[in-house]
């Protein structure tokens, strides 16, 4: 039997695992707080709920191997105080389609570094949990640009028309 080849969660985590679980989604959930204070739409805040609730969910597991690997987890931001649209300046104020492009961005970012992850792995768990929370942004991505479409707020990139004809 070659080295680390046991039961993933007796072996050690390297540097990397560590580096990843330690930052996964910290940040998210007070910023995900902040775009729902901006938000108009109910399926746009229906969406930010759901990315606050998986962010929330991986930070619990990301903490908890940590701790179990006698490593203390990063501090977590405060959550943040609702607030009502209204009360922010429009001048200030984040739009709907500002925010739906900027949740799709950084669910698209949220799958590379996933996908990160689970190549770095050496360990199965970690790569496996990788994996699960890589599934879950793919279709929340899926929500998100079905939701952008719906809305008229994709702004797609030139698109390639054929003319027929051409070959």
């Amino acid at each position: 039997m070659g080295i680390l080849s046991g039961d993933p969660k007796n072996e050690p985590l390297h540097y990397g695992e560590v580096l990843s679980l330690w930052g996964a989604a910290k940040g998210a959930v007070s910023c995900y707080q902040a775009y729902i204070n901006h938000a108009g739409d109910k399926d746009l805040k229906k969406i930010l709920d759901a990315l606050i609730d998986q962010a929330k969910l991986e930070i619990k597991e990301c903490d908890s191997i940590l701790i179990e690997n006698g490593i203390a987890p990063s501090p977590i931001l405060p959550e943040r105080p609702h607030a009502n649209l209204e009360d922010i300046p429009i001048g200030a104020r984040f739009t709907d389609p500002e925010l739906a492009a900027k949740i799709a961005t950084e669910t698209s970012l949220g799958l590379v570094a996933c996908s990160t992850v689970m190549g770095q792995s050496i360990r199965e768990d970690i790569g496996i949990l990788f994996a699960k929370y890589h599934l879950t942004k793919a279709a929340l991505g899926g929500q998100i640009l079905r939701m952008n479409k719906e809305k008229g707020w994709l702004i797609p990139p030139p698109l390639q028309v054929k003319i027929s004809g051409e070959e």
